[in-house]
């Protein structure tokens, strides 16, 4: 609900607090920006260069995920937002407002959804530019907002609010993540391994990981953040022919793969990820 996020949400063109008047966020200066009807917030002041992932792609997403074959991931990000509630518990206590979840490029908001479920205190702030996500990840837990907005762009956020920062397969804005950011918080990045989807790779010719993945999130985090420790999460699915092509048709493969003519057999697929906890630097 959107109202939950109010205290940590900022007009995007002022930067000053936002209040609701039934279908709008309004600032003090008069900005105005609609909710739409599916309950997400547009902050996006107009500025949108892209609009994200397609409907169709949502769609073969979430199918994908409510049939469990990422939970292992889900449930790596609920452990580690557990064990720093558990390590800062002090910290976290004494703040008037809730702990703040922010998912930064939230998608369907099921991963969002999932640590909310394992951090009861706290409150969801799900951040992404496509509308079909949005309208997904809206509804996708009670405690969960959804804001339509540009990664690549100021967020819409206040500064320092943000116990955990999840970003999972998403853009990643350094300087923005170190603003919103608590001095003791966490940010949890997800990226895919090298023999990630392997199988499918070989088999269908799909978007390789690139070789230099590492080092170009490192160029794009160094700077604000470091390391605090990486986890290799790894978990063989058994697919059906229609479950493989869902799965190519949420990723950027789908573009150029013809999923309708993939053969309807049964195969294991290797999905293989890395996620790394960044403290902020300063």
């Amino acid at each position: 609900m959107i109202d939950g996020a109010l205290p940590f949400l900022r007009c995007p063109v002022c930067r000053k607090p936002l209040d609701r008047r039934e279908r709008a966020l309004r600032c003090p200066a008069g900005h105005s920006f609609d909710m739409a009807r599916q309950g997400y917030a547009d902050l996006s002041a107009g500025r949108l260069p892209h609009t994200g992932d397609s409907a169709e792609m949502i769609a073969d997403r979430a199918d994908f995920l409510a049939a469990g074959h990422y939970a292992f991931i889900a449930a790596a990000l609920a452990r580690a937002t557990a064990d720093l509630q558990d390590q800062n518990q002090d910290p976290i206590t004494v703040r008037p407002e809730p702990p703040l979840i922010l998912d930064a490029g939230t998608g369907t908001g099921d991963y969002l959804a999932h640590v909310l479920d394992a951090a009861p205190a706290a409150t969801g702030l799900g951040l992404d530019v496509s509308k079909p996500a949005l309208r997904r990840a809206a509804r996708a837990h009670p405690r969960a907002a959804a804001v339509l907005t540009d990664l690549w762009r100021p967020l819409p956020v206040a500064d320092a609010c943000a116990t955990v920062i999840l970003n999972v397969f998403a853009p990643r804005n350094g300087p923005e993540f170190h603003r919103v950011l608590r001095p003791d918080g966490r940010l949890l990045v997800v990226t895919p391994a090298a023999d990630h989807l392997a199988e499918l790779v070989a088999a269908h010719g799909l978007i390789q990981v690139d070789p230099d993945k590492a080092a170009r999130v490192s160029e794009t985090l160094d700077e604000h953040f470091r390391p605090a420790g990486t986890t290799t999460l790894r978990q063989a699915m058994r697919l059906t022919g229609d479950e493989v092509r869902t799965l190519i048709g949420m990723t950027p493969s789908a573009r150029h793969v013809p999923v309708g003519d993939l053969p309807a057999r049964d195969v294991t697929v290797t999905a293989a990820v890395e996620l790394t906890a960044y403290a902020r630097r300063g």
